[in-house]
């Protein structure tokens, strides 16, 4: 299972390291122009409050969804586990590429500081170690 999970945490990881490598090599050369002002203030406290949302609030929420509909059984499957943690996996590896917007169009300081900063906290924090699984395991009785 763990296996199956690092596969697709790498699989929305990577693209967006690649992204942060392309993005600070065209700014190095100039071969990029920063958007309007109009679009860096409305970008940068829409992609704030998203950062949030997707890496803080939404696992939250559905962590505690999914810990109430599985209260009253015994043993969960792990095939609801497993799904569990690929939708979360697949929700929260969308900050990395907020940040990488917020980086590439250079926002103010504190929104694009706050995004990858946010960023290195979902992709730290969800990494699906074996001992992140095996707690989990636990908590969920998955046999």
């Amino acid at each position: 299972m763990t296996g199956e999970l690092k596969k697709t945490y790498f699989f929305f990881l990577l693209p967006s390291v690649f992204g942060f490598i392309l993005a600070d090599w065209a700014k190095a050369y100039g071969l990029i122009e920063i958007g309007s002002a109009n679009f860096i203030e409305i970008a940068g406290p829409l992609i704030f409050i998203l950062c949030i949302v997707f890496a803080i609030a939404f696992p939250i929420f559905y962590r505690a969804l999914f810990a109430h509909k599985s209260r009253d059984l015994i043993n969960l499957p792990e095939k609801k586990l497993l799904k569990f943690e690929r939708t979360l996996i697949n929700v929260v590896m969308i900050t990395p590429y907020l940040a990488l917007i917020a980086y590439f169009f250079e926002l103010p300081r504190f929104y694009t500081a706050s995004a990858i900063l946010i960023g290195l906290y979902a992709v730290y924090y969800f990494y699906p170690s074996k001992t992140r699984i095996a707690f989990e395991r636990r908590i969920f009785r998955v046999k």
